[in-house]
């Protein structure tokens, strides 16, 4: 899959703010089960900013994420 300066654009700004997060831990080991909660903030993010980029259209939302619109709503 290529991917475009969009793309990378995300990518490099996850990764900044993954540095900052890592960098407040002064070398400490952050709290266990980051992953599950990285994922779920970034899940609700990223529902709630393209819900509010089709202007509440879940038919469009949907398809931008490349979900069901029943996944959607759950």
């Amino acid at each position: 899959m290529m991917t475009n300066k969009n793309d990378q654009s995300l990518t490099s700004a996850i990764e900044t703010r993954l540095d900052k997060f890592f960098a407040m831990h002064q070398g400490d080991c952050p709290e266990s089960g980051l992953y599950d909660r990285i994922m779920i903030e970034v899940e609700k993010i990223l529902i709630k900013k393209t819900l509010d980029h089709v202007n509440g259209v879940q038919t469009k939302a949907s398809k931008i994420l490349g979900i069901n619109r029943n996944t959607l709503r759950k």
